[in-house]
């Protein structure tokens, strides 16, 4: 019975050696499987992180093209506008020098008849400048009926011979730039008897 218990007892303990050692085994199996998910996720943790490095590189590109971008059209913009007018400009070079003409004559001479027409000429060459390249119109306003879009009334009498608002005599000369009024032409309204 000694040997017996001799066996049973060896039968355990081989039995503990063998479970420690399969358990050895698998735990060293799940470390090597550890190991390998330890390195799978560095290198997805090292491709995240490279392409978060390449998206703020582009970003910042980006947005350092968008700023150049802005700055460039604020530029041209500013050069629009310091040079819209060159054409009008030039344009009234012309009738400037012609004017500077006359003023001239006018100091050398005292024939009054000659600077009135030079000074005619010039205002014929503006205005006709100004129609012609820069879409401005003269508002016709006398005898015609009263417009309040166009003429601004700064004196109002009654004259019994209308039959409507009409203008009797055009203080200041209203303008209109392409169709839309620039200025409306001041006037005196006569007005009927109601």
């Amino acid at each position: 019975m000694k040997e017996k218990k001799k066996d049973a007892k060896q039968e355990e303990e081989k039995l503990i050696v063998d479970d420690v050692s399969s358990e050895e085994t698998a735990s060293s199996s799940d470390a090597e499987q550890n190991d390998f998910q330890i390195a799978a996720l560095q290198a997805k943790v090292d491709s995240a992180e490279a392409e978060l490095a390449s998206m703020k590189d582009q970003m910042l590109r980006d947005r350092a093209e968008i700023e150049n971008f802005r700055k460039r059209l604020i530029r041209d913009k500013d050069e629009a506008v310091k040079y819209a007018n060159s054409n009008l400009i030039k344009d009234l070079l012309q009738p400037l020098d012609d004017f500077t003409r006359a003023l001239e004559a006018a100091e050398s001479t005292k024939d009054f008849q000659k600077v009135h027409d030079g000074v005619l000429m010039v205002s014929s060459q503006l205005y006709g400048i100004l129609e012609r390249n820069w879409g401005l119109e003269k508002i016709d306003a006398k005898g015609k009926e009263f417009n309040p879009e166009e003429h601004e009334a700064c004196m109002v009498v009654e004259d019994p011979s209308l039959s409507a608002e009409t203008v009797l005599e055009d203080f200041s000369t209203g303008y209109k730039l392409h169709g839309r009024i620039l200025r409306p032409a001041k006037v005196k309204v006569g007005k009927p008897n109601v």
